[in-house]
């Protein structure tokens, strides 16, 4: 196993720039140049990804820029200690120790263990203030190794499982659970901070961290005793009805890592607190009680979180489907769907077809093995689509019921789809009901309620190894199958078709005005709840959408993608035209933003709402709806679901697409720039700034 640091992968005392940006970028070249990386460019792309979704500058003057990432080849630290210090957005200031995390895409849980190990150090004010201290590259080293690789006597206490539980019977106690996106760094120091701030206030605590490490879960016994539970997390609570009853703190990852004492303090409370919000279900409810969700929930909260979940599972299919299937028609153009069966049962990449032999005009190249190529990547995205409804539907059913709704939520999105293909043995035949992305949403819930109930039935101590792997699935399946076929299939049907109908019928003024809503939605508030809206029903669309050009699922898709791209694009336009409109750390956000909409990263814009939202949001609006509605005018369609202005390949009217973001981001950043004009406070003198 490779050194997860060396002497070259340390910088101390150096001017790496003035913002985190060009730290990052800086500590990314070392990466590349000690060979740990091999494509620089990839890895500081994945590092701003990782960067544009929370900060992460931590207080005490530390900040850990991580990121999995395709281009690395090793695990890898990078240390700057910098002088002087760079924002990182912390709330106490800038920092001037950088650890840059870099792990493998899909590596090892060894290496994330160790990964793990520093992050929990990093909130040890002995570990920072001997690196601080420190005088050579070889000292940074030998100090981190210490913590990463302790000595053969500690070596047992090194290589302790990731749940930390400390039990004392004199003692509160409470429990768990620390989670992060990348589960590489927040998911250790807010598990680290949650054990120091319990140890200062005399409480035990025992944390699970579901990280990329792995877990292992707390055991029952534990979380039963504890008074309390504490998730500290971005992601979803893998088996949340385990804590079933438990009085409830639910905070942000980071939020343990900038203030643990206030965290505890809330837990404590909520313990004695008999209004306090509590994880649904009956007490010691196991890993089959309901799933996320707590008593505190709203239903349209609730109802959103069910939804999103079956979304959140569904996009990976719908993106490589949509992704593979515009690949195919690049190769073997759209009109080789028609004979994809014949080329894929009759043909070889040896013994490829001839495009004319098909009639096929529209193949690269007039090419018989690219032709082939492009059929096989067009089944395998069409097999990638045939998938998305039921995993649509069958998380949807895991996000109420947990594992026991997963089986029978998949089944009924095959039902929705009639995925086995059954028809009528007429001379033409006719196809069995297909009720859809609603009928997914029905069946989905209804696998998820009824699985939730089964679950809960009450049975023999022997019987209770057979209800998740048989009881509960099967009498699901029967149940809401049966309801599902015998009274919702038609009506669902029925409902469908005069959707698709209206769809199909929208033309001129009315699909102008939906594709502006929708821009509009994408913009309103950047990848909340509105904007998820609207990006689900594109989403979805796509996903039942006819293969031919012009279906207008594809100019929907279209409409959403450019919407959402508009207002970073504009923001970043408006700090270069004028950028004594803006803050010096909103100039710098500009940078970033270019990429950010570029590659349809609507998020981008949150900082420029965030710090000023009465005028941004309502010039992002303006420009987003004016994109959607020129993009429906100019018959602009779309295969992919993401990937801003790199999946042009897959777009229906490039010219169109080109000429309706330009539209909506000059409309953004002109509105942005004149509501910035009207009574601002002056940011910096714009002849300050001549070199911008």
């Amino acid at each position: 196993m490779a050194e997860l640091m060396t002497v070259g992968l340390v910088s101390l005392d150096n001017d790496l720039g003035s913002d985190k940006d060009a730290v990052i970028a800086a500590l990314a070249a070392v990466v590349a140049t000690e060979g740990r990386s091999t494509d620089v460019d990839l890895l500081r792309a994945d590092l701003r990804a990782r960067e544009a979704k929370s900060a992460t500058g931590m207080k005490d003057g530390i900040a850990i820029p991580h990121c999995r990432s395709a281009s690395v080849t090793e695990p890898t630290l990078a240390f700057a200690r910098l002088t002087p210090g760079v924002d990182f957005g912390a709330k106490d200031g800038p920092a001037d120790l950088v650890f840059l995390i870099a792990a493998p895409d899909g590596g090892g849980n060894a290496h994330l263990q160790i990964l793990a190990k520093l992050a929990r150090s990093l909130v040890k004010s002995e570990f920072t203030d001997s690196l601080r201290a420190a005088a050579t590259p070889e000292d940074v080293v030998a100090i981190v190794r210490a913590v990463v690789a302790p000595p053969a006597d500690t070596g047992a206490q090194a290589s302790a499982s990731p749940v930390v539980e400390h039990v004392s019977a004199a003692k509160r106690r409470l429990v768990a659970v620390t989670a992060c996106p990348t589960g590489i760094a927040h998911t250790y120091m807010a598990a680290e901070a949650l054990e120091g701030a319990a140890a200062r206030a005399g409480v035990d605590i025992a944390v699970e961290t579901q990280g990329s490490a792995g877990a292992k879960p707390l055991s029952q016994a534990t979380i039963d005793a504890a008074e309390a539970v504490i998730f500290s997390v971005d992601v979803g609570v893998r088996d949340r009805g385990r804590f079933a009853g438990k009085p409830l703190v639910s905070t942000s990852v980071k939020r343990p890592i900038d203030d643990g004492d206030a965290v505890i303090a809330d837990a404590l409370r909520a313990a004695t607190d008999p209004d306090a919000a509590r994880v649904e279900g009956a007490a010691g409810g196991g890993t089959t009680d309901a799933y996320a969700s707590t008593t505190g929930e709203s239903w349209g909260g609730r109802t959103r979180r069910v939804l999103m979940t079956g979304v959140s599972y569904m996009i990976p299919f719908v993106a490589a489907g949509g992704l593979l299937i515009a690949l195919g028609f690049l190769l073997g153009g759209y009109d080789s769907a028609n004979v994809a069966g014949d080329i894929l049962v009759n043909h070889t990449l040896l013994d490829p077809p001839s495009p004319a032999s098909y009639g096929l005009d529209h193949v690269a190249f007039d090419s018989g093995v690219l032709l082939y190529l492009g059929v096989l990547l067009f089944v395998i995205g069409k097999a990638a689509f045939a998938l998305f409804v039921p995993a649509f539907a069958g998380y949807i059913a895991y996000a109420i019921a947990d594992r026991p709704g997963l089986a029978p939520g998949f089944i009924m999105g095959a039902l929705a789809t009639n995925l086995v293909g059954f028809a009528s043995a007429d001379d033409v035949p006719v196809g069995a009901a297909q009720t859809g992305f609603i009928g997914a949403i029905v069946g989905g819930v209804l696998a998820g309620v009824v699985a939730l109930w089964v679950s809960r039935w009450k049975v023999p101590t022997w019987a209770r190894g057979l209800m998740p792997v048989l009881v509960v699935p099967l009498v699901t399946s029967i149940v809401a199958g049966l309801v599902m076929l015998l009274l919702l299939g038609r009506p669902i049907t029925w409902l469908m078709e005069r959707l698709n109908d209206g769809l199909n019928s929208m033309d001129g003024s009315n699909a102008i005005v939906l594709g502006a809503v929708l821009g509009m939605m994408m913009a309103f508030d950047m990848g909340g709840p509105l904007n998820k809206v609207a990006y689900s029903f594109a989403v979805l669309g796509i996903g039942g959408a006819s293969l031919a050009t012009g279906a207008p699922e594809l100019k929907i898709m279209a409409a959403v993608m450019l919407g959402g791209m508009v207002p970073p694009i504009a923001l970043a336009l408006a700090t270069f035209v004028r950028p004594g409109l803006f803050t010096p750390a909103e100039r710098e956000n500009g940078k970033a933003a270019w990429l950010l909409g570029a590659s349809f990263i609507t998020e981008g814009a949150i900082p420029f709402a965030a710090a000023d939202p009465l005028r941004v949001i309502p010039a992002i609006v303006l420009g987003s709806g004016v994109t959607g509605g020129l993009a429906q005018a100019f018959d602009v369609g779309l295969r992919a679901p993401h990937g801003g202005i790199f999946v042009l390949f897959a777009v229906d009217g490039v010219a169109g697409f080109m000429i309706a973001l330009v539209a909506g981001v000059l409309v953004s950043a002109t509105a942005v720039i004149a509501l910035k004009s009207v009574g601002r406070p002056v940011a910096q003198p714009e002849s300050e700034l001549a070199h911008v």
